[in-house]
């Protein structure tokens, strides 16, 4: 029962990126690979916005919850100060892989972009 435990977590990955894999065409030129790769990274970039989101806010619930405790209450800001650098860095890859693909693609790929004037 124990190596059927162990393999749990690969079969739950192995059958989650299946789809992905089954269901994929054959790119055909550069820019459909570029499109393919910005969507993938789009992807994964809105989950760890997500993450770090979470973590910050972790911060903030722990900050709030140790009124009185003052290593407590710094372990929280360390944690609320790693979620906003996570937002940051995310913030930072979101850029460039909206620059990068308005470079090679020429057109924005269904990224979205921030505010205009």
């Amino acid at each position: 029962m124990s190596k059927l435990l162990k393999l749990y977590p690969t079969f739950v990955v192995g059958a989650s990126l299946l789809p992905l894999v089954a269901g994929a065409q054959t790119p055909q030129t550069l820019s459909d690979i570029i499109q393919k790769i910005s969507g993938t990274l789009q992807t994964i970039i809105g989950v760890l916005f997500v993450l770090a989101t979470v973590i910050f806010l972790w911060g903030v619930i722990k900050f709030v919850a140790s009124a009185g405790d003052e290593t407590a209450r710094s372990k929280a800001k360390g944690i609320m100060t790693w979620g906003i650098i996570g937002l940051a860095v995310m913030a930072a890859t979101w850029a460039v892989v909206n620059i990068l693909v308005n470079y090679f693609v020429g057109t924005d790929a269904g990224i979205p972009r921030g505010p205009r004037q």
